[in-house]
């Protein structure tokens, strides 16, 4: 089987007993997620370090566990159900589960360097 390069579509394969779905990449699940961005701060969610954990199954089902920058935060509803919809639309995902954890509370110390450069947070 041929490895998909970074950057290109998965496509499915042909075998002798059918067309085979593609299996998605851990990188093109992560470039769903950073599509989804908090509306309240101008950085995708998976900079902000609100994604902690991605699991990949067999069966192209992901599962995601994020978190959220304050328990209170009013894009609770929200985020889950984007980045639920971000990851659906990559070729090969067949289902998609996003949990919301509180532990461990999130810090801006999970943010990436590039997202603190954006804040202005150094």
């Amino acid at each position: 089987m041929n490895e998909q390069s970074i950057g290109e579509p998965a496509h499915a394969a042909w075998t002798p007993e059918g067309e085979v779905p593609p299996k998605p990449s851990e990188d093109s699940l992560i470039t769903a997620i950073a599509t989804v961005y908090d509306p309240e701060i101008p950085v995708n969610i998976y900079e902000l370090g609100l994604i902690y954990a991605i699991e990949m199954f067999d069966d192209g089902a992901v599962k995601v566990e994020m978190t959220l920058t304050a328990p209170g935060c009013p894009s609770a509803q929200e985020l889950p159900e984007q980045v639920r919809e971000a990851l659906l639309a990559v070729p090969g995902v067949s289902a998609a589960d996003v949990d919301v954890v509180w532990d461990p509370p999130w810090d801006p110390s999970r943010m990436t360097e590039e997202a603190r450069l954006a804040l202005n947070m150094f």
